[in-house]
């Protein structure tokens, strides 16, 4: 499958995961198009997949609707009804959210080693846009966003927000998301208070390097012994 019909096929499921958010949040096209400030038209192509969001204009919505980010990656429907939440400054937001996005695409790319000419060829996209991307000029929609980010060897998910009101929103929301995705007896032990030693000394042995795990686990057998 080339590009073309991948940019295609994500945009029609894009939009289905679209519509079934909104219609889950209980909102109408014109509440959520108010809420990215796009017109009802717009909108109403983003669910029929004719067009597609920014991912910062996903962020907005999925904060909006109060629905996880990762609802938008999914392969299922959600069914519960999300809380409204606080506006926000939309074009503030996403002009700032669009220049963050192409600096890291400015800075893949580069680590990557392709010029705007290369990637362009192994993405279809033309690298007078890919340009206009990079200077944050352009929001990128989301499929795109995906195409590029695999070729570059990156993840959608290295793109999103986690500084502003809505990042941590989106950080917390994919941690409680997390959670839920773990098996029930883990869930139960991590919920349990006299367990907090043992995750607070996993959490510290996650972040210790190889070689350094290597001397605990030698002194550890030093002792045992």
């Amino acid at each position: 499958m080339d590009n073309e019909q991948v940019l295609i096929l994500r945009a029609k499921k894009l939009g289905v995961l679209i519509r079934d958010a909104r219609q889950a949040a209980g909102k109408q096209i014109k509440e959520c198009a108010e809420a990215l400030e796009v017109s009802n038209y717009m909108f109403g192509a983003f669910e029929r997949g004719e067009k597609s969001p920014s991912l910062p204009e996903l962020e907005i919505l999925a904060y909006y609707l109060d629905i996880p980010i990762k609802h938008f990656w999914a392969n299922q429907v959600i069914s519960e009804a999300p809380h409204p939440t606080e506006e926000i400054e939309m074009e503030s937001f996403l002009d700032k959210r669009n220049r963050i996005i192409g600096v890291l695409l400015r800075n893949a790319r580069n680590e990557k080693g392709y010029s705007l000419k290369e990637l362009s060829e192994r993405t279809d996209v033309p690298s007078s846009r890919i340009s206009r991307y990079e200077d944050g000029k352009n929001a990128i929609p989301l499929p795109e966003l995906e195409v590029i980010s695999r070729t570059l060897d990156r993840s959608t998910y290295d793109f999103l927000d986690q500084q502003s009101q809505v990042g941590e929103w989106i950080v917390e929301q994919s941690a409680v998301q997390d959670f839920l995705d773990l098996p029930k007896e883990l869930q139960d032990f991590l919920s349990k208070p006299i367990n907090r030693p043992y995750v607070e000394l996993a959490e510290r042995l996650s972040h210790m390097s190889a070689d350094k795990l290597r001397e605990v686990a030698e002194n550890l057998l030093e002792i045992s012994l």
